[in-house]
């Protein structure tokens, strides 16, 4: 066995969209990572498509939503949904959101994309290559060991190549982003807790020429409504990918599903190249905890969902923008450790909400945001994508009142901070960076010079956005790396510096010898 030399401060184990994301946005924060994936490439399987404004923001800060939107461009046209007897029958449903149509505009400066997960992985691990994260495919973790605290401390993990080879080497955190069956979780003994497996269903992908029969209504996914093949088309590049997903004919052999696809097509003579067939269960299955020592879950390997909401790879890349910053504090010196315990105080009550909200709904596309599967209420399906609030964490809560009846981010600490265009090209989250920010009323002299003291980044806004957050025009808000708002003043202390010397101190976990901001402050 050889040792290594190189020595990361964070091993990440699973190279799919959720660990590629984790090594971009730790790199982002100047800390070393080393990837490592069993499989010899990225994904051969289109997976999660759809990439949700929340996680386009996410790759917005990073400066690499371009690069996302070009590796999308193919399904560039295919947002709609549609339902027929078959695909040749089928109509484009109206866009139907609770409320109508929104102000995409006054909500965020992304926009969400159609990109099959085998088209966006190479980006994704080209991208972290470039920016100095160590990825290694071919390579499997065959056993670790967490040494728990201390100077001698750390993850030591053994990885054995394609070749045979076994090396081993230290790191201070280790993050699981190795699936729903994580080998990880299973060896730490973290129990799953939710609804359990919901059914049963079959995807069949496929290669067919439908050119020529989606021109003009292309779609995201087709309906098809029949009682002899039920189920639903998934465009992959709208020309010649596809996935067919139903939840009946399970036994069909692989030999027969050519006939009964062109039967949902409606067209008798097409030619037809099954690429595999896959059973499956979906399922809601939520780790009891998120971390154990120094391992760290993210992914699936955290929460596994039903794809209804279309949030399960979103959900996860979120996690690991979360813990990055976290992990990059910690690691900076500038953070208590204490501060990695609010990943499972933030992530774990937010995954279980978004996990058990894909359960409800329902896969009839006429449906889904109106009806839950069971009577549930349906949380508004903008606000599940950019209105979360954590409960606890690491912030300061005001006990502001939320909803998730509605999209609901107004200045409460614990949401995302909301967007508004600051010029046609910038938006509010553009002001978030890798650091803390604050963001001051325009009376906010004092509260820049504090800033300047405590050595953080600030910002004035006008008065429109002081009311939108709900400050005063000598207030401030105090925002994470992470986006999320970590302190709202909503009017100016007697001692703005002392206050915000705190509220950094609690937010980030440190000892707080000074007395915690008052909620007036």
């Amino acid at each position: 066995m050889m040792y290594e030399v190189h020595e990361p401060r964070v091993v990440v184990v699973g190279g799919g969209l959720v660990g590629l994301c984790a090594a971009l946005f730790l790199r982002g924060q100047g800390v070393e990572v080393t990837v490592v994936e069993r499989r010899v490439t990225t994904s051969p399987q289109p997976k999660a498509r759809r990439i949700n404004i929340r996680t386009m923001e996410l790759f917005r800060q990073l400066g690499i939503a371009d690069r996302v939107f070009e590796a999308a461009r193919g399904l560039a046209s295919y947002q709609h949904m549609a339902a027929g007897p078959t695909l040749a029958e089928s109509e484009r449903l109206p866009f139907m959101l609770p409320g109508g149509p929104p102000d995409w505009d006054a909500i965020t400066p992304a926009g969400a994309c159609l990109c099959a997960q085998d088209l966006l992985e190479p980006v994704l691990r080209e991208i972290a290559e470039t920016r100095g994260a160590d990825v290694r495919f071919g390579v499997e973790l065959i056993d670790f060991q967490d040494e728990g605290g201390g100077p001698a401390g750390g993850i030591h993990v053994t990885l054995r190549a394609a070749d045979g080879s076994v090396r081993r080497l230290r790191a201070d955190y280790l993050i699981a982003a190795d699936g729903a069956n994580s080998p990880i979780r299973e060896r730490l003994g973290i129990g799953r807790s939710g609804r359990g497996t919901l059914g049963k269903a079959v995807n069949v992908y496929f290669r067919a020429d439908l050119t020529d029969l989606v021109r003009g209504r292309e779609f995201n996914l087709c309906q098809i409504e029949n009682d002899h093949v039920p189920g639903a088309f998934a465009a992959i590049d709208g020309v010649r990918r596809w996935i067919f997903t139903s939840g009946a004919g399970l036994d069909r052999p692989a030999t027969e599903w050519p006939g009964a696809l062109r039967s949902a097509i409606g067209v008798s003579d097409i030619d037809i190249e099954v690429l595999s067939v896959m059973n499956w269960e979906p399922g809601m299955f939520v780790a009891d905890s998120f971390r154990s020592g120094r391992v760290f879950l993210a992914g699936d390997a955290a929460h596994v969902m039903p794809p209804f909401a279309a949030a399960g790879a979103n959900t996860g890349i979120e996690d690991a923008h979360n813990l990055a910053w976290k992990l990059a504090r910690v690691l900076h010196g500038v953070a208590d450790p204490a501060l990695l315990d609010s990943y499972q105080a933030e992530r774990h009550p937010v995954g279980w909400f978004i996990a058990d909200q894909s359960s409800i709904r329902t896969a009839n596309l006429r449906t889904m945001n109106k009806i839950s599967a069971d009577g549930s209420p349906l949380a508004d399906p903008i606000a599940l994508i950019l209105g979360n609030r954590y409960p606890a964490g690491a912030f300061i809560d005001d006990e502001s009142e939320h909803t998730m009846e509605r999209l609901d981010v107004s200045g409460q600490p614990g949401t995302r901070l909301p967007h508004t265009f600051l010029t046609p090209d910038r938006s509010t989250l553009d002001l978030i960076g890798t650091e803390y920010v604050l963001l001051t009323g325009p009376a906010g002299t004092t509260w820049r010079a504090a800033a300047v003291q405590a050595g953080i980044v600030s910002h004035e806004i006008d008065e429109s956005y002081c009311e939108t957050v709900g400050i005063e025009y000598n207030g401030a808000l105090l925002v994470r790396p992470d986006q999320i708002i970590a302190w709202r003043a909503p009017e100016l202390p007697a001692d703005p510096t002392a206050a915000l010397r705190t509220a950094l101190e609690l937010t980030l976990y440190a000892p707080a010898p000074h007395p915690q901001p008052s909620r007036s402050a």
